[in-house]
């Protein structure tokens, strides 16, 4: 019996895990229906089908680039995704490798679904976010929540006379009201955000998200309205639709962007009042004086500085301790941010900023593609490629014998009919055989191995390529470009603290980017393949500085 996987997903508060075991019920009977064995299921509990970063689905579309099974059934397509992009693309992988995707509502599903499909789910998310806007901004005209609850506040549950969940409501929170009144009074006497958040985590008082309290957390972003310091809601002014969020498309994460002041949505709302007009006022002259401080000493940048990472390394850092970013704490060391801002790590050590690039160099120049270690790292590489190119093959196997069952099902048919059956009864059956004839057709007809060869110098290419590189960061018409090149080959580096002393404060384990550091090693002198994809690469290996596969730390 051919193997099947079957998808079911659920995305609201609304629905709950009896959802899923109705959708995984449904799809095996109808497996059981229609002679197939499932092999796997893969469920995603209370995540949207907009984005692709489920794990159930990241799961199975893995498992289907190995083989391990020939049809995939859902519920429905929307199951699968909402979004017209990543179900084109879904349906496009799955099909290069000989997969035929079923559902209950449209049957085996093919082009025609995908595009008018995708279309509807994108129509539809796109219809529910104007109603549950709709529906928000009637809350506000009324003077109720828009959503979200902000810190200071409770949403009380109360009912009418219906019996039904009257919604919005909020209730002062006096504890937190009282932090609330503590944070404003100590920054409006002169007390920085950093040592009031610092001072909240000693005490054990619980923030916003319940993860410990920080400086951005106070000052946030008084443009934008986000921070305790700028939220007027303290002072009974309720803004609603300030900012809009829209999704990456790259990421998949959303992201917010100021409207027009006009978009604005502004009603008063006395009974939340918290922080009295004398107060408000004192902070807001210390937040204008600050920001005319910081413009005077020149912090203020262009764009493109804004967008371009201060240090080589800005982002790329991470602490061992607390998993948390590393931080420039002053002009020339770098610490972990969560014990100089929130106090909640314990690692107070710091490492001079050039240091850490000079060894973070040497480990990219002289350990990461060592000619030694490069050795033992071909052969477990070649060893993966192998091993994607025998399931192609197999799919691509699976095809030409397929195809030859489809053709000979349907000369079958032919010759039915030429014996007297009538061709409406086997039109259907036709049809479906000869578009299943034209999807292997099309699997057959895009088989175009392309091996990668590591080329036995990519070694010396690639220490070639880092060290010049690393030149070019000298020279100040090469540095932009030199930089980003470099900070593309490193996914983290990790900072630990070493207990062999001052002298060795940290213990460094650089790793890389996988696909990136192999095109720089490529040489197109003599080597005639086009870059590698991670199309080339299994997305959860990543290289990391050292033999093979294996962590390499740079003791300093």
């Amino acid at each position: 019996m051919p193997s099947t996987a079957i998808y079911a997903r659920y995305s609201t508060d609304l629905q709950n895990d009896a959802s899923i075991e109705d959708q995984v019920r449904l799809c095996k009977e109808y497996a059981e229906r229609n002679n197939l064995s499932v092999a796997e299921v893969y469920t995603d509990h209370g995540i949207s089908g907009t984005t692709m970063n489920r794990p159930g689905m990241q799961s199975m579309m893995s498992d289907a680039a190995k083989g391990k099974f020939s049809f995939i059934i859902s519920e429905a397509l929307d199951r699968i995704s909402r979004d017209q992009e990543d179900i084109a693309g879904i349906y496009k992988r799955v099909s290069f490798e000989g997969i035929q995707i079923h559902t209950l509502s449209e049957g085996p599903v093919n082009e025609l679904h995908i595009g008018l499909k995708g279309t509807m789910g994108a129509l539809f998310i796109k219809d529910l976010a104007d109603k549950t806007r709709r529906g928000m901004r009637g809350n506000v005209e009324a003077g109720k929540s828009g959503g979200g609850k902000a810190y200071g506040y409770d949403m009380p549950r109360t009912f009418d006379a219906r019996g039904e969940l009257i919604r919005g409501d909020r209730t002062i929170n006096e504890i937190e009201a009282d932090t609330i009144t503590d944070i404003f009074n100590r920054y409006a006497s002169g007390e920085s955000p950093r040592s009031i958040a610092m001072d909240l985590n000693a005490k054990g008082i619980k923030g916003p998200t319940s993860k410990g309290w920080g400086q951005s957390t106070i000052n946030g972003n008084a443009k934008r309205g986000t921070g305790i310091l700028n939220n007027e809601l303290y002072i009974g002014r309720m803004i609603w639709n300030r900012l809009k969020y829209i999704k990456d498309p790259e990421t998949g994460k959303r992201v917010s962007r100021l409207n027009d002041e006009s978009e604005w949505i502004i009603k008063g709302v006395p009974e939340l009042r918290i922080i009295d007009d004398a107060l408000w006022k004192r902070v807001k002259d210390r937040q204008k004086v600050q920001s005319q401080t910081s413009f005077a000493q020149g912090h203020s940048k262009r764009l493109c500085d804004h967008n371009r990472p201060a240090y080589i390394l800005s982002g790329l850092v991470k602490c061992g301790v607390c998993g948390g970013g590393m931080i420039n704490v002053n002009s020339d060391r770098t610490g972990c941010a969560n014990a100089r801002n929130k106090g909640t790590c314990s690692n107070r050590k710091t490492i001079k900023r050039t240091a850490l690039e000079k060894h973070v160099f040497d480990g990219l120049k002289n350990h990461l593609l060592h000619p030694e270690m490069f050795a033992k790292f071909c052969e477990v590489y070649t060893e993966h490629l192998n091993t994607l190119r025998s399931q192609k093959n197999a799919a691509y196997n699976a095809a030409v014998s397929e195809l030859q069952t489809t053709k000979r099902d349907q000369e079958k048919l032919i010759d039915a009919i030429l014996n007297g059956i009538p061709a409406e009864h086997v039109k259907g059956r036709l049809d479906s055989l000869k578009e299943h004839q034209d999807e292997l057709e099309n699997i057959i007809a895009n088989h175009t191995p392309e091996p990668v060869v590591l080329h036995p110098a990519m070694a010396q290419h690639y220490q070639k390529n880092i060290s010049n590189l690393i030149e070019a960061l000298a020279k100040p018409e090469f540095k932009a470009q030199a930089s980003d090149a470099i900070r593309k080959l490193i996914e983290r580096i990790t900072l630990t603290p070493s207990t062999e002393g001052n002298n060795k404060p940290y213990i460094i384990e650089v790793q890389g980017v996988l696909a990136d550091i192999l095109n720089l090693a490529l040489d197109s002198d003599t080597q005639e393949k086009r870059p590698l994809s991670e199309s080339d690469l299994n997305p959860s290996i990543a290289l990391v500085a050292g033999v093979g596969f294996e962590p390499t730390t740079f003791r300093l």
